[in-house]
């Protein structure tokens, strides 16, 4: 399959950065969906002028940067702003992760996506590594890193497909419920026998 590409998915609070960073600590170039979605929408893109025309001027900073807390707060409580931000942004994200998979050198590349699923983003990859964990994990996580509120989190995973509908679509899973030193194991196991695929 000489070289070919990874996607990680899991829903939020899953692991899904701490596993691509064990990977990338093993020379693995990565890609990751969000931060494209943050580079698109920078100051000065042609996206961000387009949304702001949608929203109007209060989505922004001061500094004329994207507000992402009123944007989120303006998606999640309409659908329809969802999608038509969606139907924008998921084109132009698409277009940049797959010039950065492109110019790759590693004997695979990683593309990390929280909805690689759910924005057909793994029509761009040969396998899915699902990140999975238990619920309470996931909300328990989230509150820590991101300082959400639980209701917040869950509005989140509404947004997302369930545990068993991801699992679905896996071609290998993490179960990321114990500690760094039982991922970094995991992710070994993987990453040895991806690189016998580089060879067929």
């Amino acid at each position: 399959m000489k070289r070919w590409t990874l996607g990680i998915t899991g829903g939020i609070g899953s692991g899904k950065t701490a596993v691509a960073q064990l990977f990338a600590n093993k020379g693995i170039e990565t890609v990751d969906a969000d931060q494209a979605a943050r580079w698109v929408v920078s100051k000065g893109k042609p996206a961000l002028t387009k949304i702001v025309e949608h929203f109007g001027s209060q989505i922004l900073l001061e500094d004329g940067n994207l507000n992402r807390a009123v944007l989120r707060q303006q998606i999640f409580q309409n659908p329809q702003q969802r999608e038509w931000l969606e139907k924008l942004l998921h084109p132009i994200i698409r277009q940049e992760i797959c010039q950065f998979l492109e110019n790759t050198n590693s004997p695979y590349n990683i593309l990390v996506s929280p909805l690689l699923i759910e924005s057909k983003q793994y029509e761009l990859v040969h396998r899915v590594l699902v990140i999975d964990t238990t619920e309470s994990i996931q909300i328990t996580r989230s509150m820590q890193r991101d300082n959400n509120s639980e209701e917040q989190i869950r509005a989140i995973m509404q947004t997302q497909l369930t545990r068993n509908e991801r699992i679905h679509y896996a071609d290998d899973i993490i179960i990321n419920d114990q500690d760094i030193s039982h991922l970094e194991q995991q992710v070994e196991l993987l990453h040895q026998f991806y690189l016998t695929l580089c060879k067929s």
